[in-house]
């Protein structure tokens, strides 16, 4: 899923499953993201199963980025957003299964020379990863502060 094309101020970059349970509570922000900044051409959406190395034009392309994922090592419900710098270029391979978002930033520089002036991580901590889908209830009641959190969060870097 994508809102909009070219140059965005603020992109959204989503990952996860939606039949593993807590897993898809990043596809599940970025439809919701999809319908709260519908008219607003400044914002794009991406949602993907996981992060992969081609992210990285999208990334080097926008003012400011938003990765949006759950967490296994936080505590269940628990809503978090934190900068998130690059990872270092030695540290930076391209692995296919697991691309987080320091090595995104990372591949964005070494491949097309430019990064978000900001970028921002935002995660739910998971209860469940099971083949199943929907959320935990734990992760069901945490969806109304990510909301808020991710909307805050476009909305400042909208106004910078």
């Amino acid at each position: 899923m994508t809102l909009s094309t070219g140059r965005a101020r603020c992109l959204i970059l989503a990952c996860g499953n939606t039949l593993r349970e807590d897993d898809g509570v990043g596809p599940w922000l970025a439809v919701w993201a999809e319908e709260r900044f519908a008219g607003e051409p400044r914002v794009r959406v991406i949602a993907r199963q996981q992060w992969t190395p081609e992210l990285a034009q999208d990334v080097s392309e926008a003012e400011s980025v938003i990765f949006v994922d759950c967490c296994l090592d936080a505590k269940p419900g628990v809503v978090t957003i934190a900068s998130v710098e690059s990872a270092s270029s030695e540290k930076t391979g391209l692995a296919t299964h697991h691309v987080g978002a320091a090595e995104l930033l990372a591949l964005s520089k070494d491949l097309y020379g430019a990064m978000p002036r900001s970028s921002l991580l935002l995660m739910v901590g998971a209860c469940s990863l099971e083949l199943r889908e929907g959320f935990s209830a734990t992760v069901q009641a945490a969806l109304p502060g990510a909301c808020a959190q991710l909307e805050t969060a476009v909305l400042r870097m909208l106004a910078s």
